[in-house]
């Protein structure tokens, strides 16, 4: 009798459209809340928590691009090229005007949605693979502009050294520190996107999903609403861009190449598109899945392999393709409907239905 709809009555329109209507929801966003601010930071050492800040920058990208594939049904491939307009954006204002980061954080991310919106123009026209393929010829052009245009990167194959985020004169400098700067965004992009998907825009984003053209007949501007889903998503790229710049140290084009749109499209997908809950779930499993894959092959692929292979082939390319193979055959609407399947069981246990 741990989840039961039974006895909650909701009487206001307020209750209905809570967050979290039930108490056992309640208090399991309490006990998260409680683990990830209290308990985490004192027993996990510096290396797990500099793990958990790449899963916490990783989560923030995939509910933008969550927003856009799994809410709009825009496919887009050019996100990591507006993650490095955020970045970029944000290391040009620290560097050369010594801006804050609560000014350059939002700046990054505005200036991303800028540029999303309009690689989004196309979208009013053209769906499917071929808006893929535009926003792959967005994700090149911008990549090229960044690496050539001199006073953005300082050239080619250029960096820029970023300063850690200062917050009331004191430097973030340590893992500890950077978790609790890192889990306060995503607390806000988490509830952020929660309240979206629920509001005016979220049900407008998903009926264009759903049917564009029963959409627009109904009243809905399908190519402000897709525009603005472009926004939206980029903005949130924009912020992870700035995000991943503050944690590493520097900003450089090769942090946002394609192969980093593919991974944060493979978050949503296997996490499960239309869900916050995928998209965090997405995003730590693409996350520590190289992490976990290469102890496993050094532990064990040592005895078949070379050490050569196992360290670079078999954890990145085989082993990363085949599990992400097989778990899409197995579930293909992603982990959140694992979770889902095994939450409804819990619901009605001990019975059968």
């Amino acid at each position: 009798m741990i989840h039961r709809e039974s006895g909650v009555l909701k009487t206001t329109y307020e209750a209905d459209m809570a967050l979290y209507p039930l108490p056992i929801a309640r208090w399991t966003v309490a006990a998260i809340a409680v683990l990830m601010f209290l308990i985490l930071p004192l027993i996990l050492h510096e290396y797990y928590l500099s793990i958990i800040n790449l899963v916490s920058i990783a989560v923030v990208g995939a509910l933008g691009l969550n927003i856009l594939v799994g809410y709009t049904g825009q496919i887009s491939i050019g996100h990591g090229a507006f993650m490095s307009v955020g970045a970029y954006t944000a290391a040009n204002l620290v560097v050369r005007l010594d801006l804050p980061f609560w000014v350059a954080l939002p700046a990054g991310g505005l200036m991303a949605a800028a540029i999303g919106a309009v690689v989004g123009i196309p979208s009013l026209r053209i769906k499917g693979l071929y808006l893929a393929i535009a926003t792959l010829a967005g994700q090149l052009i911008i990549e090229w502009v960044i690496n050539h245009v001199t006073w953005i990167s300082g050239g080619v194959q250029a960096s820029i050294q970023m300063p850690r985020p200062r917050l009331f004169g004191h430097e973030i400098a340590t893992q500890t520190e950077m978790y609790f700067f890192l889990l306060f965004f995503v607390v806000l992009a988490v509830v952020g996107t929660m309240n979206l998907v629920r509001s005016r825009i979220g049900r407008a984003f998903i009926a264009i999903r759903d049917q564009d053209i029963a959409a627009e007949i109904i009243g809905i501007d399908i190519f402000r609403y897709k525009l603005l889903a472009f926004g939206i998503s980029s903005f949130y790229a924009g912020v992870t861009g700035v995000l991943y710049t503050y944690y590493l140290g520097i900003a450089n084009y090769e942090q946002f190449q394609i192969n980093v749109s593919i991974d944060y499209l493979a978050m949503i997908i296997i996490g499960g598109l239309g869900s916050v809950l995928g998209s965090i779930f997405g995003a730590i499993f693409v996350t520590l899945l190289p992490i976990a894959s290469r102890l496993v092959m050094e532990a064990f692929g040592g005895m078949i392999f070379s050490q050569q292979a196992v360290l670079n082939i078999i954890p990145n390319l085989i082993l990363f393709g085949v599990l992400i193979i097989v778990f899409l055959v197995v579930e293909p609407e992603g982990l959140n409907r694992l979770w889902r399947n095994i939450r409804s069981y819990f619901r009605v246990w001990p019975f059968a239905y």
